[in-house]
Order: C-alpha cells, then sequence, then structure tokens
C-alpha cells in the first residue's frame, strides 16, 4: 500500500505516490517476466504448489488435478499440440480503484487512432460502493474514458438508481464496457440480487456481472483485528451462483483479495485460523487477504459449483 497521507489536510503525499507508482512498475515487470518466461507454463504444474500445503488434504486435491493436466498434456504431445503459446504463456490484466483522482487524470491518453480517451494506470477501473454517487466525480471522470470499468454494487444499491448508474457509464450499451461487482455480504445476497438482475434484464441492459465476497464480509475480531470470516465468503460466493442460475443469468467473475504468503488474515478455512492466531502472521497494511491455502480451498469450490451449473 505505501500511499503516504499529509495529517492537515488527508492529501496524498506527492513523494509516496510517485514511491508507490515505481514500486507497481517493479512488481508489473515482475509479473510479465513470469508470465511470458516460463514460470506459467503447464509443464510445470506440480511445481506451482507450495510447500506448507504438500501435505493438506488440499494439497492432495491440487496434486490430482495436476495430474489430469499432466496426462492431457501428454496426449497433445503425441498429436503435435503442446507447443502452443497459450500452453506456455500466459496474459494478465491490471485493475484497480479509481479513487485518488488526481492520480487517475495524470494518466490519461488520448489514442491517436481512435481520439478517445483511455486511464493508462490500469487495463480497468473500478468506483467503490461510497463513491459511486450519480453526480459525484468518480462517475463524471471514468464516464469518459474508454477503458474497460466497474462499479462495486453494495446492499443499499436499489433498482432505478443501478440502471441509471448503467446509463450513464455505458450509454452505447456496450457489451464488456461494465462490470458490476456485488459485494453486499453472505446474509443479504438472496435477498438483494434478485430484484437488481431482474431489472437489468427487463430492461436490456448489457453488464458483466461478478462477485467480490471480500469487502462485504469484513468484520472486527474480539481482538480487534480487522478480519473476514472464510466461510461467510464461500457462504457468498455460493449464493452469488446460485442466484444468477435461478435467474437464467450469468456469474461472469470474481474479485478476490488473496496472497500466495502463509499469513493469518481471515478466520477459518481447511485448516483454520481462530480469532487468537489472527496476531501469528498479520502483515497487510489494508484489507485482511486469504492465504494460498483458503484461496486454493475456494478455486475448488467455483470449479465445483461450475460442474454443477454446466450440468
Amino acid at each position: 500500500n505505501g500511499i503516504g497521507f499529509d495529517a492537515a489536510s488527508r492529501v496524498p503525499d506527492p513523494e509516496r505516490l510517485l514511491q508507490a507508482y515505481h514500486q507497481s512498475t517493479a512488481s508489473l515487470n515482475l509479473l510479465r517476466a513470469f508470465a511470458q518466461g516460463g514460470f506459467a507454463d503447464l509443464h510445470q504444474v506440480h511445481k506451482w504448489n507450495l510447500e506448507f500445503i504438500e501435505n493438506s488434504a488440499l494439497g492432495e486435491k491440487y496434486n490430482q488435478l495436476a495430474d489430469r493436466i499432466d496426462e492431457t498434456l501428454m496426449f497433445m504431445r503425441a498429436c503435435g499440440m503442446d507447443s502452443a503459446a497459450q500452453v506456455r504463456e500466459t496474459s494478465f490484466f491490471t485493475a484497480h480503484e479509481a479513487l485518488l483522482l488526481n492520480y487517475e487524470q495524470a494518466f490519461v491518453r488520448r489514442d491517436s487512432l481512435t481520439g478517445g480517451d483511455y486511464a493508462c494506470s490500469a487495463h480497468m477501473l473500478w468506483i467503490g460502493d461510497r463513491t459511486r454517487q450519480l453526480d459525484g466525480a468518480h462517475v463524471e471522470f471514468l464516464r469518459g474514458v474508454g477503458n474497460p470499468i466497474g462499479v462495486k454494487v453494495g446492499p443499499s444499491m436499489n433498482s432505478e438508481e443501478l440502471i441509471r448508474l448503467i446509463d450513464i457509464l455505458n450509454p452505447d450499451n456496450d457489451p464488456g464496457r461494465l462490470n458490476l461487482i456485488v459485494r453486499m455480504g453472505a446474509d443479504k445476497v438472496e435477498a438483494g440480487l434478485p430484484r437488481l438482475i431482474q431489472t437489468v434484464q427487463r430492461e436490456g441492459r448489457q453488464v458483466l456481472w461478478s462477485s467480490d465476497p471480500m469487502h462485504g464480509n469484513t468484520i472486527k475480531a474480539s481482538s480487534g483485528y480487522k478480519t473476514r470470516d472464510f466461510a461467510q465468503i464461500l457462504a457468498e460466493v455460493k449464493q452469488f451462483f446460485a442466484v444468477h442460475q435461478a435467474e437464467g443469468s450469468y456469474a461472469g467473475g470474481i474479485h478476490i483479495e488473496m496472497t500466495g504468503q502463509n499469513v493469518t488474515e481471515c478466520i477459518g478455512g481447511a485448516r483454520p485460523i481462530t480469532e487468537d492466531g489472527l496476531s501469528d502472521r498479520y502483515h497487510t497494511h489494508c484489507d485482511p487477504r486469504m492465504n494460498a491455502d483458503q484461496s486454493l480451498e475456494l478455486a475448488f469450490l467455483i470449479a465445483e459449483t461450475l460442474k454443477q451449473v454446466r450440468r
């Protein structure tokens, strides 16, 4: 995170913003090297597993999946099809919340071929649930750029407001332009999401629906740590898929906060972290993240859910 604020004005310190920019650039260069330099090669799938889950039930499930991928690659090799770039490399795209508009504005560039304006700080930018006012500066800024954009949809969103927001941000009803990122909380999805989907379908608006099961399930532990209950995260994901299936809509994506480090920031999981254990490896400076074990568990859940949806 590392963005500092002036204590008096609450304005981000420009030097810290520059530092964050250079750190982000270095991180992207490293990720690009991994993505295109062989690390993402499916032939290396057994080497992706992390040491601290190798002896867990999830580690065994992961290895079974890796074995199936190996068998598929062997068949493709026999057919002369395993040298494709899609097997050995991967593409990645960046996204973040467009919160600091002075920072974002500095990255806007005009495409010399199309004449369109694009925010070059990320491929996709989104508006948070607290800054999505119809007459607000964040909506006004993002409606003017050609990037794919997202909007966080919280439990206070009503159907009329959502349609007005969609029409401001995507007046041409362009498929792929607008991503509605649902972040209601596990106890509010079944009550709040169906009416929004029904309204969008009835009005013929083209949107992508995705789930953010993290932000609506943030709690304060008895120990004082900001955390998230993994069971609630799983519950919101399951409900999100179930509601879309019931409404004949499509669950198009998921937005999670995770790390490959063995942190103790979210309680629960296959090898449960307790509230008392949060202090063991609580490293985040902002929001609590799932560790690799919890992330794999969620990935397997989504895979099983998609299988059931397709049947």
